[in-house]
């Protein structure tokens, strides 16, 4: 039926942008981690040490480690460029786009034994745009998808040198997918390209876990766990041809991270962090989707896992000021045979540095750091699931930077 393969067209594009897609600020895959500009400016390197509420998303452990009631608000302004020189002369493109993602942090110490704590926050995300008259339009034009993380977790100081956090995260996710489709591959006269778009949303739970160990005298570990957790995300498919409308449905599993550092406080003023991330992409072999008709597609992803390091430190200038910088690298998870547009995945390098700001009760964190994508090819027959003679792979080189701009406004009852 025309109406089935309009909708099977258009569908794996939408869950092949869930699976993988973001300028994702220095994490594999469409992991976000800024989540914080203190912790930004020292490249995340924040496991095994805290000054800021904001570890209940990086080690909730390190919580009892903050006195009294801390609150802590945040955002960055994620700022992309992407450039595709392609192998077809004079179809090359640029763009740039802007992402905000944003944090709220509360953390209460209740005795020298139990702290708890609540993050809200965007774990994972993506957002690619490429317009609507280039040469991978069939694949993707726009892309959108937000989660966010209802985060609460309680701490304990088993001995004054081990603690240990849990936590159950609810993620909440919305995306969207907007792209074209040739109307010949609808049986339709040849020379239009047809507006499709699904939005849809879903909700699902995990968990998280922290440790935080001092083995010796200025010297810190932490370790922090989150779960994998699936999201059954079923929406609509709206085309420019309303007969063409359909729902479908998909489950989808943001995959687990684990975090690992060593802190090192024997210096006067100074804290050095070191630290090693993995996220369990390979999960993510394949997309199966399905309609409502009782048809069913499965597309190939064979994602790898994500492995990274990074390293950061802080230098307490004066009471008022502190110092910070760090640098991360992170792998490509993508594999060459399903790299496409909607995925511009790289092994990527980030410089970062900042402040810290403390007036007494009040504190703010400013921090920027620049993100460098490695540069990636595609030369693959990936064009959106249709006839080689009807839309273009998009082969050709990409390249990406982002500019992170973080502030965080904290206050301490």
């Amino acid at each position: 039926m025309k109406y089935t393969k309009g909708i099977m067209a258009a569908l794996p594009a939408l869950l092949i942008t869930l699976g993988g897609a973001f300028s994702s600020a220095h994490a594999s895959g469409y992991a976000v981690f800024t989540h914080g500009a203190s912790a930004l400016g020292q490249g995340n390197a924040v496991t095994a040490h805290t000054q800021s509420p904001s570890t209940v998303f990086y080690n909730p452990a390190l919580m009892n480690r903050l006195e009294g009631t801390q609150l802590e608000l945040g955002t960055t302004a994620l700022i992309v460029s992407r450039e595709f020189e392609s192998n077809t002369p004079g179809n090359s493109i640029s763009n740039d786009s802007s992402f905000f993602p944003s944090t709220f942090f509360v953390t209460h110490k209740f005795n020298d034994k139990l702290s708890a704590g609540l993050g809200v926050f965007n774990p994972f995300g993506l957002g690619t745009e490429w317009g609507e008259g280039w040469e991978g339009r069939y694949i993707a034009t726009k892309s959108e998808l937000t989660t966010y993380n209802f985060n609460p977790a309680v701490s304990y100081q088993v001995t004054p040198a081990f603690a240990v956090a849990a936590g159950v995260d609810v993620v909440y996710l919305t995306a969207t997918l907007q792209k074209k489709l040739p109307s010949a591959a609808l049986g339709l006269p040849a020379g239009t390209d047809i507006n499709q778009k699904f939005k849809g949303d879903g909700i699902g739970m995990g968990f998280n876990v922290g440790l935080a160990y001092d083995p010796a005298k200025d010297v810190t570990v932490g370790v922090s766990y989150r779960s994998p957790v699936t999201i059954e995300a079923d929406g609509d498919a709206t085309f420019s041809l309303a007969a063409l409308n359909s729902h479908g449905k998909t489950k989808l599993t943001l995959p687990p991270q684990l975090t690992a550092a060593v802190a090192y406080t024997g210096i006067n003023k100074v804290v050095l962090e070191a630290g090693l991330r993995w996220e369990g992409w390979s999960a993510f072999d394949k997309l199966q989707i399905d309609l409502d008709n009782g048809t069913r597609s499965v597309t190939r992803r064979d994602w790898s896992d994500g492995w990274g390091f990074n390293l950061g430190g802080r230098y307490q200038y004066t009471d008022t000021i502190a110092l910070l910088g760090g640098y991360v690298y992170g792998n490509a998870v993508a594999p060459d045979s399903t790299f496409d547009p909607s995925i511009p995945d790289a092994a990527t390098h980030v410089f970062c540095l900042g402040t810290d700001l403390n007036f007494q009760r009040f504190n703010v964190a400013l921090s920027y750091a620049y993100q460098l994508y490695e540069d990636r090819t595609k030369n693959n027959a990936i064009n959106g699931g249709l006839p080689a003679a009807l839309a273009s792979s998009a082969n050709g080189t990409y390249e990406t930077a982002a500019h992170l701009l973080a502030v965080s406004l904290g206050y301490r009852f």
